[in-house]
């Protein structure tokens, strides 16, 4: 964890020394999220009741090295689901292979996070609906960059790392606490801010945080520590392209009044 911790600063640090270069600045703010999401995976492998993590192990792994599931577990730390259930259904809207764009949905366009991220990486050749083929060249998109602003991932990878939680006594700390309530379907933050209460309090009793440790990194928790994925779906939904046809008729003629 601490690794995780250092590389995923690493490429913000390197972010921000590059601030007239906007295309590379955004491939490094995106290379530091997967790497903090990285660390929030295993934290929530850590986080899963002993009794299903023989079976949630292998898919969580499977996250660890999926880049749209680490794309979706950095952005799901900024989220405010009601409940797990509500979590679930963020996510579904985020991992749709395919979705429809545009006034009516006259557009068709790929995963948004996938296309975000390798849009900015690479020249390639495109294909848009009539099949014919384009180059594409790297993608700035306006807007995006974070900025100065710490993406909420690495703020609570970093505030786990000061309150001594990434540390094998703090994992061990986290599992206790954590592992006594399994998040299927109605759990939701008052549950999650009961659990951390109780970790910072199990922390500081056992002399867990480091030096560093400030009230702010306790607040990070509460504010963009997500309920926990462990038994949640983030695996791609293929949608058919006449589904998506369908559904386009079907917006067109509402759009058109009938």
């Amino acid at each position: 964890m601490p690794l995780i911790r250092d590389s995923a600063f690493g490429f913000w640090s390197a972010a921000q020394a590059l601030k007239d270069n906007p295309r590379e600045r955004e491939v490094m703010e995106g290379f530091a999220e997967e790497e903090a999401a990285k660390g929030l995976i295993l934290v929530d492998i850590v986080r899963c009741p002993p009794s299903l993590l023989k079976d949630r192990m292998g898919p969580m792994l499977g996250w660890f090295y999926n880049h749209l599931a680490r794309l979706i577990y950095a952005k799901a730390a900024s989220w405010r689901p009601v409940n797990t259930k509500q979590l679930q259904d963020y996510l579904d809207d985020s991992r749709k292979a395919h979705d429809l764009e545009g006034y009516a949905g006259e557009y068709i366009v790929p995963n948004w996070e996938e296309y975000r991220r390798e849009s900015q990486l690479y020249v390639d050749i495109a294909a848009f609906e009539s099949g014919d083929p384009v180059w594409s060249a790297p993608v700035v998109h306006d807007g995006l960059s974070f900025g100065d602003y710490t993406p909420a991932a690495l703020q609570v990878v970093d505030a786990l790392h000061h309150l001594g939680l990434t540390t094998e006594a703090g994992l061990k700390v986290t599992s206790e606490v954590w592992g006594t309530v399994t998040f299927s379907e109605n759990e939701d933050f008052r549950d999650v801010e009961r659990l951390i209460q109780q970790l910072v309090e199990r922390a500081v009793a056992e002399k867990l945080p480091l030096e560093t440790a400030e009230n702010e990194h306790v607040q990070t928790l509460y504010r963009f520590w997500q309920i926990p994925m462990y038994l949640l779906d983030l695996r791609k939904i293929d949608i058919p392209l006449d589904a998506l046809r369908e559904r386009q008729e079907a917006m067109l003629w509402a759009e058109a009044g009938y």
